[in-house]
């Protein structure tokens, strides 16, 4: 393939995923075609299968973006603070404010777990806003500032709070409020680790 034709490739495959995001997010996976994804990107059907493989690949290519969107947002909240107890509740926070936007919680919350699995679901999770926070707890540990039995049960504790506490405040009627409950709560949960 030349370098044209792939650079063409990428940039269909990726208005693919934008419009499947789109659809995904708005609508949930079971009310979600391949038709109407490559009817929204202005592609053929066959243009999805060759990127995508399948309804349940072309889901979760979606769904490693999102957790990758989500990891962004985190990253980007806590670049540039030197402190890492501040990194922590900074991050958490940032998780939290990401996680709850429809589309994402749609995606993230509902559809993945029943579509891709606990396995992939956890693993996509890992590798994006997993691993940062894993990544500061690890250097508190290190820094002897972490009261913990174990820093891996910590990560998976905190992980699952805040993924629950995006769920509630998701089927929240004031999700505004439920946030600010949810993140005062999770601040104090956090706080509560520090050595």
């Amino acid at each position: 393939m030349g370098r044209a034709s792939k650079e063409q490739s990428e940039l269909t495959a990726a208005r693919i995923l934008d419009v499947a995001i789109n659809a995904f997010g708005s609508r949930g996976f079971t009310a979600v075609g391949l038709e109407d994804v490559a009817a929204a990107a202005e592609v053929t059907r066959g243009a999805v299968y060759h990127h995508f493989q399948s309804k349940s690949g072309l889901f979760r290519a979606v769904h490693a973006e999102t957790q990758r969107r989500v990891g962004q947002a985190v990253d980007e909240a806590t670049t540039g603070i030197d402190d890492p107890w501040e990194a922590l509740e900074v991050g958490c926070h940032a998780f939290l404010r990401a996680s709850v936007q429809t589309d994402r919680r749609q995606i993230m919350l509902i559809d993945a777990p029943a579509v891709l699995g606990w396995d992939v679901w956890r693993a996509q999770d890992a590798d994006n806003s997993g691993r940062l926070l894993l990544a500061v707890l690890s250097e508190l540990d290190d820094a002897g500032l972490l009261d913990v039995a174990s820093v891996p049960a910590a990560n998976a504790l905190l992980t699952g709070a805040m993924n629950e506490a995006a769920l509630w405040i998701a089927a929240s009627e004031t999700p505004a409020q439920s946030t600010d409950d949810a993140w005062r709560t999770l601040r104090k949960i956090v706080r509560s680790l520090r050595a």
